[in-house]
């Protein structure tokens, strides 16, 4: 390949690429996320009619939203869910749970300390680290300017 140009390679790279199916993938996203939402509330609205208060209600919720996304990670589920729904996965309380546990499992042959201890932070850390960073520098900047 001698001096291939940007639109030789746009070209090239379209050729490769799989043509997209917008109309296809962008309604089941939003199908697989909103169902996930859905679940979320139902489970809320669940929780507060066996007489749990809203203010327990709700975490008790997104811990179970959390144990399902987990759950159905281990069982393999979750993958197959997401490639139907694409970014509608990607809800943030699932779809972190998501990006704990796979890599646990598929390091967890590995050991306990360098496998699943080691790994199990490996896709979620930077957001962890950043969101921990942001937090702090907004926390700063309220004090600062005595916007609290």
């Amino acid at each position: 390949m001698e001096n291939l140009t940007d639109h030789a390679y746009g070209e090239m790279v379209k050729k490769a690429s799989p043509p997209s199916k917008s109309f296809r993938d962008i309604p089941l996203a939003f199908l697989i996320g909103g169902g996930i939402c859905t679940l979320g509330h139902f489970f809320i609205s669940q929780y507060e009619r066996w007489g749990v208060s809203e203010e327990i209600a709700s975490p008790a919720g997104l811990i179970t939203l959390i144990f399902l996304a987990v759950l159905l990670t281990g069982l393999g589920v979750y993958d197959k869910m997401a490639k139907v729904g694409g970014g509608g996965s990607l809800v943030p309380i699932t779809g972190f749970a998501n990006a704990v546990a796979a890599p646990a499992l598929e390091f967890k042959s590995e050991g306990m300390i360098l496998g699943l201890g080691a790994k199990m932070f490996l896709i979620v850390g930077p957001v962890i680290v950043y969101g921990v960073a942001s937090g702090v520098i907004y926390g700063l900047i309220l004090y600062l300017f005595k916007l609290y």
